[in-house]
């Protein structure tokens, strides 16, 4: 529950949101308008997906590889493609729930409306909102937000449970100033393979800082979210200030940047020219726990990416990040203003600071065919040596990652019924350093794939709606990799100083105790009403160094809640 020093926290960083807010708002008189962002959702990012696929091109300047989506985007979308000739009934239904969800920004004027208000016809005027206020000078939105879920693993003593509630508060001031917070109290007793790597991790995955409950297996932890957004320059830039996530990619997977880890800080800058959008991200992370004493070391990351609408089926992006800590005795991280210049090469500062930091490198793609398939990939190069990947040598020193993946839409003809195979492999040492806390991670947590490196790994997505309240979803995951020796590192572990490695040369991939995991998951969803969901779930999981197979049988519901992504 939250505490008294919690609550007056809590409290404090609303009181500094909204005096930002004002602020943004006398100084932002002449600037365009701009909404706040939709939630990471894998089922919005699927429906967006199809859209993009069946549209054959009409989807004009959608960069679906950086999400969150902003709000207006989402609501232009839904309003630009109701009409279309190739939409089942069900697609209706999902372009129908964007605009409800995004109602503020349809040009829709029924959209979101309620076929019964509440209370003296104040709550529930619109579906996703318990309370709403609009004037020309202002939108706000509040909704209560909750997920309750019970299951049976043989493996966990007790009864496996979630249970997370709080409120989820949105708007903006003028069409000028977007604004989002979410806040919610959570306690939980997870199957017994997630409350193992909370442990190993000390971090509740997906989020972070947790206390133990009771009989020290049950976890209780917060999630809060929030930041602002704002134009800077007509329609061409617009920048993000706040506390969440991002996600990088196309796929289920992403191997450049991915909402694996905790929330952290960051202030992110969005330039927008033509079929060209650039983004600039800097953020504050968090190299590691340490709480026996107290003390949470902090590092930075510094990220630009270039995305390219070649053709309006053909996407392009370059990406460069660097991860850097310029600590000092009290282990308390400094940021290197050198990389905040927008446009500038980053390895170029890296190396005239004596190549202290993680610097990397990469590209991804996708490519729309015959309005059914999508075809997209990373490729993350943490170090490159071409003559070395030339001769085969397996030096150590040759760190990359990559991803291909397809996505096959109304396969065989059948509506709704989608299909999604992924591969994802991780050479040994990937995303690691030399230097303490500058690997590729945050909170104690992989900012990209959750197996971390050293590994291949396999995912099936078979997708069925068939009826628009109803929805089917199965992952198969199969991975390979690499698990440490007493007293070895192979490559796996990203939190291990890669100077400290067992051979220079002939390493492959799952080198070390070669270990097999096999995931297999069923959800079955009731769409009641709009953002309120029953799921039934069933999940498989092993692997081939553990005697017993995880087996987890679930219930739950769930408002204004995005399904949690424990696939691992």
């Amino acid at each position: 529950m939250i505490s008294n020093l919690q609550f007056f926290v809590l409290r404090s960083n609303i009181l500094r949101f909204f005096v930002l807010l004002l602020l943004f708002y006398f100084f932002s008189k002449k600037i365009n308008a701009q909404s706040p962002y939709a939630p990471l959702n894998v089922d919005y990012h699927h429906w967006i997906d199809r859209l993009d696929i069946k549209s054959g091109g009409k989807i004009q300047n959608l960069h679906s590889s950086l999400k969150p989506y902003p709000r207006h985007v989402l609501a232009q979308i839904a309003d630009s493609t109701e009409k279309w000739d190739n939409l089942s009934k069900v697609d209706k239904f999902n372009i129908q729930f964007l605009k409800d969800d995004n109602w503020e920004w349809s040009a829709d004027s029924l959209a979101g409306n309620s076929e019964k208000a509440f209370f003296i016809k104040k709550l529930y005027k619109k579906k996703g909102d318990l309370y709403n206020y609009q004037n020309k000078d202002a939108d706000f939105h509040i909704s209560p937000v909750f997920s309750f879920s019970g299951g049976k693993d043989q493996n966990t003593e007790g009864t496996p449970f979630f249970n997370g509630r709080g409120l989820e508060i949105r708007g903006n001031v003028g069409k000028k100033i977007g604004f989002y917070t979410y806040f919610t109290d959570n306690q939980a007793l997870f199957p017994t393979y997630i409350l193992d790597r909370v442990t190993a991790f000390n971090a509740v995955p997906n989020e972070g800082y947790y206390k133990r409950g009771v009989g020290q297996r049950q976890v209780d932890f917060i999630t809060a979210r929030g930041y602002i957004s704002f134009p800077i320059y007509k329609k061409v830039i617009d920048a993000q200030f706040g506390y969440d996530r991002n996600f990088m990619g196309n796929g289920y997977r992403s191997m450049v940047l991915s909402d694996n880890s905790s929330n952290y800080l960051f202030f992110k800058i969005n330039t927008k020219i033509g079929n060209v959008q650039y983004q600039n991200m800097f953020a504050q992370l968090t190299s590691e726990v340490l709480p026996a004493d107290g003390q949470y070391p902090q590092k930075y990351m510094a990220l630009h990416h270039l995305s390219w609408n070649i053709t309006h089926k053909l996407n392009v992006g370059i990406f460069e990040s660097i991860i850097f800590n310029r600590g000092d005795s009290l282990k308390n991280g400094n940021f290197d203003f050198r990389y905040l210049n927008p446009i500038i090469f980053y390895r170029s500062i890296e190396q005239q600071a004596g190549s202290p930091d993680n610097a990397n490198l990469g590209v991804d793609f996708k490519w729309n065919i015959k309005k059914r398939v999508s075809l997209y990939g990373q490729i993350f190069l943490d170090e490159f040596v071409l003559s070395q990947v030339r001769n085969r040598s397996g030096w150590r020193g040759n760190k990359q990652a990559g991803q291909f993946g397809v996505k096959y839409i109304d396969v065989l003809g059948v509506k709704n019924l989608d299909l999604q195979t992924e591969l994802n492999i991780a050479r040994p040492y990937t995303y690691s350093h030399n230097q303490k806390y500058n690997e590729y991670s945050n909170y104690n947590q992989a900012l990209a794939h959750p197996l971390g490196a050293n590994f291949y790994e396999f995912v099936g997505i078979v997708r069925c709606q068939p009826f628009p309240r109803w929805n089917f979803v199965s992952k198969t995951i199969y991975a390979q990799y690499g698990q440490d020796e007493l007293g070895k590192n192979w490559g796996g572990n990203i939190f291990k100083n890669n100077s400290d490695f067992v051979q220079e040369f002939n390493n492959t991939i799952a080198q070390g105790i070669k270990t097999n995991l096999l995931l297999a998951e069923f959800c079955a969803t009731w769409h009641i009403k709009h953002n309120l969901f029953i799921d039934f779930r069933h999940l498989y999981r092993k692997v081939s160094t553990d005697e017993k197979a995880t087996n987890y049988t679930s219930i739950g519901l769930r408002l204004n809640f995005a399904p949690r992504q424990e696939m691992f």
